[in-house]
């Protein structure tokens, strides 16, 4: 059942392949912007996973991210996602993505909003 308050998380240890270098988003060689968001779409995947009807998915609609800071090669980051709002076949999630020691550090958040779809009938359609 989906219900508010659901919450999930997802954990990486920033290497050279999450470069912002390595990604294309940027020349630094820093935890980059699209793996930050992949890292907060996990936490929401991880939120609802076990929850839903069988055969049926979410798939990302909608993202409002906010990237604070930067994060070197080899630190530990966590991404955390809170479900705020259900409205029929639509999740919103609040999330944060922080460091994990050195004191927490924040370093990004925002929403993401996910929508429950029957997998066979999304994956079809995307084919055709």
């Amino acid at each position: 059942m989906i219900t508010e308050g659901l919450r999930g998380s997802a954990d990486l240890v920033v290497g050279a392949q999450d470069t912002a270098l390595a990604l294309g988003s940027g020349d630094t060689e820093v935890l980059g912007t699209p793996r930050v968001l992949a890292l907060a779409e996990a936490a929401t995947v991880a939120a609802t996973r076990g929850r839903l009807d069988e055969g049926a998915t979410t798939v990302g609609t909608e993202v409002a991210l906010s990237h604070l800071a930067a994060s070197a090669v080899g630190a530990r980051v966590r991404a955390e996602a809170r479900l705020s709002r259900v409205d029929g076949r639509r999740l919103v999630f609040d999330v944060t993505v922080s460091q994990v020691g050195g004191g927490g550090a924040a370093l990004a958040g925002g929403t993401v909003e996910r929508v429950v779809v029957d997998r066979a009938r999304f994956t079809s359609a995307a084919r055709s």
